[in-house]
C-alpha cells in the first residue's frame, strides 16, 4: 500500500513550509517512494483523532503500520533503507541519537522562542521571558556548530535521518539569530538544497490551497 500521510489544507502564512508533515514527505522523497496525502480540516478533527489522538499532523498509514509523531514516522521510514540510516551499527546509533537531539535538545528551546515571537507576540510577559530563552537558543546553536565543525553532515560526508530532522528544526530559528553561526546557515542550506527537500516543500505548499477556517482573521 502506498503510504498515506495527513496534512492540513490551510495554515497561516508564517507556518507555511514548516508544518511537520514536511519531514515525512522529505524522508519519502529521499528514498524515491510515492505517497498519498489525506487532508485534515482544522474545524473537524473528530474522526481523525482515531489516527492522531491530539488532532495534530502528521499521521501515517502504510497498510501495516499506523503512526503519529513526526520523529517516530521518520524513524520508521529510515529503518527500511540505509540511505537514511546506515547499516553500520555505530553509525546507525549516532544517526538515531541526532534524531532525538533534533526533537528535544534543539526544537524545545526554538519552540519556546516561537511562542514569544509569534504566538504570544505583543503580550507584556514576553519581554521578561525573551532574554533567557534567547540565551538558551544561542547556547544550543553554538554547541551544535562546534560539534558540526567543518564536516559536510553531522557524521561526516553521509546524509542521514539525523541530518534531515536537525536541518528541518534549524529552519525554525530566526534568520538573524542563525546568522550568528555561519556554519549552521551553510549546513541548513546544504541540507535543504537537496532535491528531495525541494520536492517535499513544493508538495506541501501546493496542498495548502484550502480556505481558512471560519472565524480566521
Amino acid at each position: 500500500m502506498t503510504p498515506v500521510i495527513s496534512a492540513y489544507n490551510w495554515v497561516p502564512p508564517p507556518a507555511r513550509g514548516l508544518v511537520r508533515d514536511l519531514r515525512i514527505r522529505w524522508a519519502l522523497e529521499e528514498l524515491g517512494r510515492p505517497y498519498a496525502v489525506e487532508t485534515v480540516l482544522h474545524q473537524d478533527k473528530t474522526a481523525y483523532r482515531a489516527k492522531q489522538p491530539f488532532g495534530q499532523v502528521p499521521a501515517y498509514d502504510d497498510g501495516e503500520v499506523q503512526l503519529f509523531e513526526s520523529g517516530a514516522i521518520v524513524l520508521h521510514i529510515a529503518e527500511q533503507d540505509e540511505r537514511l540510516l546506515p547499516r553500520d551499527p555505530a553509525a546507525r546509533a549516532r544517526a538515531i541519537g541526532w534524531m532525538f537531539c533534533a526533537l528535544n535538545t534543539l526544537e524545545v528551546p526554538l519552540l519556546q522562542l516561537a511562542e514569544l515571537n509569534i504566538f504570544s507576540a505583543g503580550q507584556a510577559w514576553t519581554e521578561g521571558a525573551r532574554p533567557k530563552v534567547e540565551r538558551w537558543v544561542r547556547q544550543r546553536l553554538g554547541q551544535l556548530a562546534a560539534r558540526l565543525g567543518d564536516k559536510t553532515y553531522l557524521d561526516g560526508e553521509t546524509f542521514t535521518a539525523g541530518d534531515l530532522l536537525v536541518a528541518d528544526v534549524l529552519r525554525q530559528a530566526p534568520d538573524a539569530m542563525l546568522a550568528e553561526t555561519p556554519t549552521l546557515v551553510a549546513y541548513r542550506d546544504r541540507c535543504t538544497a537537496r532535491p528531495a527537500f525541494q520536492k517535499a516543500l513544493a508538495a506541501q505548499l501546493a496542498d495548502l490551497n484550502g480556505p481558512p477556517p471560519p472565524g480566521w482573521g
